[in-house]
């Protein structure tokens, strides 16, 4: 299942209040849960809390596959097209698909070959970092340049959603905890990470946690674990590798947060980035005003974000 936050056209997307959960049809269809959920159960049509969509413990998202399920019928797609339930793609605008999650908790240095390439050791356990949940967009959305700053660089990384409360969680069981998973661009300014000697002000400034375009859960997404990722400036690969390369995998990176830090649902985990990032470059190639990038990952789509200046 495929999971997107949008809002109707020229409605004020920083508004919580407008933002709606939709579920991704064949053939560029979005189906809006609210209001299919309310046809076939008596509860309301949402949560009072936007993140409750995304807790597996709450009951919403099996509301929303419930509903989901009768898309296999031919009438019931054409009543909610008929009633304004079912629309296409093209008719509504797309946020990310967690608007603002609670955290961003980043994994740095966590693809083999990305260690390699910048000639650092095989970190002993997780080097973690934070993004400000107010730098994400989603589809399609411009990454703002800082006039400040003049070397931004991206990183394409797959992003883990939680999905259940998850505190001392073991590695056996961190996978029951995760609900899916989306593309996500770790934008980051190298001269303020030099700057600042620490990385919180480089990875999140306005606009610098692209995510989308959709979520998918983890029951159709395949083995994380295996999964192509690469990036595209202005169609010219930069990045390519798999998850296989993960030095922690995602029940370790899990299993080490939630020993002292409860993730919650809607949080979401950045999980590294493979090697061909800007700055390792020789000579070095930071983002542009024009420049277009695409973070590709296996079965999970295209995140295509342009470049603006300030």
């Amino acid at each position: 299942m495929r999971l997107v936050t949008f809002t109707a056209p020229g409605a004020d997307a920083a508004r919580a209040a407008t933002w709606r959960l939709g579920v991704v049809l064949d053939h560029d269809l979005i189906l809006d849960a609210a209001p299919a959920i309310a046809a076939i159960d008596a509860v309301a049509g949402a949560p009072d809390e936007y993140l409750d969509w995304f807790d597996a413990e709450r009951g919403w998202l099996a509301r929303v596959r419930q509903a989901a399920a009768r898309a296999g019928d031919p009438a019931a797609v054409a009543a909610w097209r008929a009633a304004g339930v079912v629309m296409p793609a093209s008719g509504v605008a797309l946020l990310a698909p967690i608007p603002r999650p609670g955290k961003i908790v980043c994994a740095g240095l966590n693809y083999r070959d990305h260690a390699i390439e910048t000639k650092m050791d095989i970190p002993a356990s997780p080097i973690l970092f934070a993004k400000f949940s107010s730098a994400v967009v989603g589809d399609g959305a411009a990454v703002i340049l800082p006039a400040t700053s003049h070397r931004i660089d991206y990183e394409a990384e797959l992003a883990v959603v939680i999905g259940r409360r998850a505190r001392h969680v073991p590695r056996e069981a961190a996978m029951a905890h995760v609900l899916g998973y989306m593309n996500a661009n770790d934008v980051s300014a190298r001269d303020f990470q030099k700057d600042d000697g620490q990385w919180v002000r480089a990875k999140s400034c306005d606009t610098f946690a692209p995510m989308g375009p959709w979520l998918v859960t983890a029951e159709s997404a395949g083995d994380p674990h295996a999964l192509g990722v690469r990036l595209r400036l202005n169609g010219r690969v930069m990045q390519e590798s798999s998850t296989s390369q993960f030095i922690f995998d995602i029940p370790a990176l899990i299993a080490f947060l939630s020993a002292t830090t409860t993730l919650e649902p809607g949080d979401v985990i950045l999980t590294g980035t493979p090697p061909g990032v800007g700055f390792a470059r020789k000579p070095p190639v930071y983002l542009a005003a024009g420049d277009v990038m695409d973070v590709e990952i296996d079965g999970l789509g295209v995140l295509r974000n342009p470049v603006r200046a300030s």
